[in-house]
C-alpha cells in the first residue's frame, strides 16, 4: 500500500487555539481538494513541540506530527515561496510552515500549497516525490 502523499507544515503564534489551527488546515485542504486521508503527517519547528493545539490536531486526524530543528528547516530555505524576515527574526528560520512541509515530505518533495494564513497560524502542504 502506498503511503499518503502529503505533509502539512504548521506555524503559529504561542498558545494558538486548536480550533484556529483545525479550521485553517481543514479549510486549506478543502480549498485544494485534498482529503485528510491523503495526509501522511504534520510538521513544525521544534520550538512548537509543547503547543497543545498541534498535538490535538494530529491526534484528531490520527496522523503523526514531527518537529524539526531550525537547521533542518533552514536547509529548505531556497525552496520557500514566501520567506519572511519577521518570521526569521522571531524563530531563526525564514518560514516555518513551508519549510516544515518540505522537510517532512522528504527529498524531491514539491510545495503544492504555499503558506496560507489565519489570524495566528499558517499552514503549507508539500507532496512527497514519487518513488
Amino acid at each position: 500500500m502506498t503511503p499518503p502523499p502529503f505533509a502539512v507544515g504548521i506555524g503559529a503564534e504561542r498558545s494558538v487555539s486548536a480550533a484556529e489551527i483545525a479550521a485553517l488546515v481543514h479549510g486549506t485542504l478543502t480549498t485544494h481538494g485534498i482529503s485528510t486521508s491523503e495526509i501522511a503527517c504534520f510538521a513544525s519547528l521544534d520550538s512548537k513541540r509543547h503547543e497543545p493545539a498541534f498535538h490535538e490536531l494530529a491526534r484528531t486526524l490520527g496522523v503523526p506530527i514531527h518537529f524539526f530543528a531550525a537547521a533542518t528547516l533552514n536547509a529548505e530555505a531556497p525552496r520557500l515561496q514566501n520567506p519572511s524576515p519577521r518570521v526569521e527574526a522571531l524563530t531563526g528560520v525564514p518560514g516555518v510552515a513551508e519549510a516544515a512541509a518540505l522537510a517532512a515530505a522528504g527529498p524531491g518533495s514539491v510545495l503544492v500549497v504555499p503558506k496560507t494564513k489565519s489570524a495566528r497560524a499558517t499552514c503549507a502542504i508539500a507532496r512527497r516525490a514519487e518513488p
